[in-house]
């Protein structure tokens, strides 16, 4: 069985980020850059499935400029077998970074895409939705957790109204969730390991444009004071002047 893991470098969801001056883009002047906390717990529910069958293959892949070898360097220290950087300096979304994984998905011939369900920079939710849809294979989201039985995969799911179980069959994509466990602290001898584990590089499969332009970033406005009131009739009253319907 193989394991396609796509992850995604990104800023330290801790970090404090603010505009350029032009409002062209986001100033990552000594900001920390890791790997996206939720591709980080589908890694690590990867790595899980593989102490328990050896014959798993996982394989780490990102799409991003040459700084992304750190972040894979970080996912085949925790356990990955292999790592693919496909070398890109140009603008992504959503839907380019699903065609060219879609290439990927179809050189490499995985029997399970295990993702996060977005990430912490864009929080946009579309990559796995998006792949699925493109290669016609069942997904299930915000998995809590992940069960393979024979030729099938159940997964726990969390929604809105309780926990939902769907059972898929192979291959399928699975985007995960916070709840479906806890990344493990590498400890050195990983760290050594990883250096000798191949890391391929390769080029872009995908011509897809992407649909989406930014124009311009900037930080949001400032939150007003707030304000303490006596009582319902006085918050009404104040809800009222600020232009809420009541």
């Amino acid at each position: 069985m193989r394991i396609l893991l796509p992850i995604k470098r990104v800023i330290d969801p801790y970090a404090k980020v603010k505009p350029l001056g032009d409002g062209s883009g986001i100033d990552t002047g000594n900001v920390k850059f890791d790997v996206n906390p939720f591709d980080e717990i589908a890694v690590e529910e990867a790595v899980r499935m593989k102490e328990k069958d050896p014959s798993i293959e996982t394989i780490a892949i990102s799409i991003g400029g040459a700084e992304c070898e750190d972040q894979l360097r970080k996912c085949l220290a925790m356990g990955a077998d292999k790592a693919i950087l496909v070398e890109s300096t140009r603008e992504h979304d959503p839907s380019t970074i699903a065609h060219e994984l879609k290439a990927w998905v179809e050189e490499l011939k995985p029997d399970l895409i295990l993702m996060g369900k977005q990430s912490t920079d864009g929080e946009s939710n579309q990559v796995g939705q998006m792949l699925a849809a493109l290669l016609g294979w069942p997904q299930a989201t915000y998995a809590s957790k992940i069960t393979i039985e024979g030729g099938n995969i159940e997964v726990v799911r969390e929604t809105d109204s309780g926990e939902e179980t769907l059972t898929l069959p192979l291959p399928a994509v699975v985007t995960t969730d916070l709840r479906l466990n806890e990344p493990r602290y590498i400890a050195l001898p990983g760290i050594i390991r990883a250096r000798n584990k191949p890391l391929e590089k390769a080029t872009e499969k995908s011509n897809k444009e992407p649909n989406i332009r930014y124009t311009k970033f900037q930080s949001p406005p400032a939150r007003p004071a707030g304000r303490k009131v006596a009582n319902v009739t006085e918050l009404l009253a104040a809800l009222s002047e600020r232009g809420v319907s009541l």
